[in-house]
């Protein structure tokens, strides 16, 4: 049986993994570094571990976050309960949960870096850190700074935000999430286990000066920051215009999650597209193995690996990119009069209706394909809302 080689030991390389291997296909996963510390996130909304229970039902250190505290610029701020709530973990539980679920399914891991791959007439060679492996198939899950770039999205400069950010000690039991002016991003504070992950997403600013927004934000709100473990880290975040021509497939190969630029280009979340693209592909090519006396016949194969390009658009990729096409206007946008970020802090405020659009925002279960249809047809009774608020208001 040829290999299918692993490029990534990532959250998407390791589902991957572990859903061929469950499926009985030789497997093997090569990584620098295995399970590591990644700063920005570790949340995991209710699509994800709705649609794979074993995120939650595990004994692995991880918080059950019930509430967020959402501000903007002359809005104030206010809390939203989370009807469903996030799950957080450290990247570096999640992936060590990941990768042991690959192993545990039969998966090998080879602690190596991958130095350069090679398309020959029998598949791929393999030069890593500890000599040349050969493979049938190749994943490729090395994230966003893929140093193969002949193969996975091609990210250009208008298609990345910067992550950057502390490790702050402390503990809290709400998400803060702050807007601020003229940036298309925002300021994240998540509780983890033992810390607080501090951080700035954004788009179109440098990240020396995306480091002192947030710095003067800590400051401000009294949180110690300095001496604190600095982190930065680049994102995809393609540009609406990216999504149709983004490279996710090739002859031999398929890339998921961060590699394939698989990243919400509003919110910055990865994981569940990680784990999603990860089981697509392991579904794309374990149906398509023909396994006969211990020998592949892949006679097809190479010639349709455009399939899983069209798998990921139908299930999610067409949804991302109607989020590229929104992302200015949520963050840098006008509605009613005023900025978007304020109108969103002053709508939960006093609309029950928008409350729980935002609570499916967060919970990953409402799309941006629907988001504008659902918004309008209950604009007239959340403005409705709105005014009943401050009548009530008014005789406080």
């Amino acid at each position: 049986m040829k290999r299918i080689a692993v490029l990534g030991g990532g959250p998407a390389g390791a589902f991957a993994a572990a859903e061929l291997a469950s499926a009985g296909l030789d497997v093997t996963i090569f990584d620098e570094k295995l399970a590591w510390e990644k700063p920005c996130g570790g949340g995991l909304t209710h699509k994800a571990y709705g649609r794979y229970p074993f995120l939650i039902e595990n004994g692995a250190a991880k918080k059950m976050v019930a509430r967020t505290v959402l501000g903007a610029p002359r809005a104030g701020s206010v809390c939203l309960e989370l009807d469903k709530p996030i799950v957080i973990y450290s990247r570096f539980e999640l992936n060590g949960l990941l990768l042991k679920r690959a192993e545990d399914a039969g998966a090998q891991l080879e602690k190596t870096r991958v130095l350069s791959i090679e398309r020959g007439s029998s598949g791929w060679r393999i030069r890593t850190r500890n000599g040349i492996a050969e493979a049938g198939y190749c994943i490729l899950a090395a994230g966003a700074r893929n140093p193969l770039r002949e193969f996975g999205t091609a990210l250009r400069p208008r298609d990345t935000m910067s992550a950057l950010g502390y490790y702050v000690p402390g503990d809290r039991e709400e998400i803060d999430v702050q807007f601020l002016s003229g940036l298309e991003g925002y300021i994240w504070v998540f509780p983890r286990c033992g810390h607080l992950s501090v951080g700035i997403c954004g788009k179109g600013e440098s990240a020396a000066s995306l480091r002192k927004r947030l710095e003067d934000y800590l400051t401000g709100r009294g949180i110690h920051w300095k001496g604190s473990q600095f982190y930065s880290h680049l994102l995809p975040a393609l540009d609406a215009a990216s999504w149709k021509s983004n490279r996710v497939s090739g002859e031999g190969w398929l890339a998921v999650g961060d590699a394939a630029g698989l990243v919400d280009p509003v919110t910055g979340e990865g994981l569940y597209y990680a784990l999603r693209s990860g089981e697509l592909a392991a579904r794309f090519l374990s149906n398509r193995f023909i396994i006969n006396n211990d020998a592949l016949n892949t006679g097809s194969l190479n010639h349709d690996f455009a399939g899983y390009a069209a798998a990921i658009r139908g299930d999610f990729a067409r949804d991302l990119e109607r989020g590229s096409e929104l992302a200015a206007q949520i963050f840098l946008g006008k509605f009613l009069f005023g900025s978007t970020p304020a109108r969103i802090v002053q709508f939960i405020r006093r609309s029950p209706r928008f409350r729980a659009l935002m609570q499916d925002v967060f919970a990953g279960t409402q799309s941006y394909l629907g988001l504008d249809a659902r918004l309008y047809r209950g604009l007239p009774r959340t403005l409705f809302e709105m005014a009943l608020f401050e009548k009530s208001m008014s005789h406080v």
